[in-house]
């Protein structure tokens, strides 16, 4: 016989296209905080298939690592639908996004004046860099439409930004520590 406490992945509650925010409120699952958050889930998923890749240092698997539990406190923090629950989250700060700042400065030091618009691609853990900018791009998108109905904290939404250009430079960063060439967008 199963055990009464045993926990299981189904729940049978979103059979007919309805989810709960944390706090219960049952929305459409295709409301606007489900679509910032799911698309910050991905990019979460992203995020950690590029620390997997054998290209990256340990250093900067660290930093992804810790890019990984800050968009992670956004998705939560857009899932909840309470005040209260909302001040018991972590939250994303300005400290958050200088942190990105000081990153995109010191790869950005070591790199070639960009001139041209880039292919993404050339190797592996560049084209996961590219593949998280763009995904944490339309999560940005997501999260400005939530935004319109549903007030987010400006903190999240300019991490985003800056973040999309983290991914972009750390592509660059990559290729150019690899010794792999960019191939430049021409007409």
């Amino acid at each position: 016989m199963p055990d009464n406490n045993e926990w299981k992945i189904y729940t049978k509650h979103g059979d007919k296209g309805k989810t709960s925010l944390l706090g219960g409120t049952r929305v459409s699952k295709y409301h606007e905080k489900i679509e910032a958050y799911g698309t910050l889930d991905e990019l979460n998923s992203f995020i950690g298939l590029l620390r997997d890749q054998e290209d990256i240092c340990d250093e900067t698997e660290k930093f992804l690592y810790d890019i990984q539990k800050k968009v992670f406190a956004a998705e939560s923090i857009l899932a909840v639908d309470s005040e209260d629950l909302l001040k018991q989250l972590p939250q994303v700060n300005q400290k958050d996004t200088a942190n990105l700042e000081k990153a995109i400065d010191e790869m950005n030091k070591a790199l070639p004046e960009l001139k041209n618009f880039i292919l993404p691609g050339g190797n592996q853990a560049v084209s996961y860099a590219h593949v998280a900018r763009t995904v944490c791009r339309r999560a940005e998108r997501h999260v400005l439409q939530a935004n319109d109905i549903y007030p987010v904290d400006e903190n999240i939404i300019i991490y985003l930004n800056r973040l999309s250009d983290y991914f972009f430079v750390l592509a660059r960063y990559l290729s150019h520590k690899l010794g792999i060439s960019e191939d430049k967008w021409t007409t």
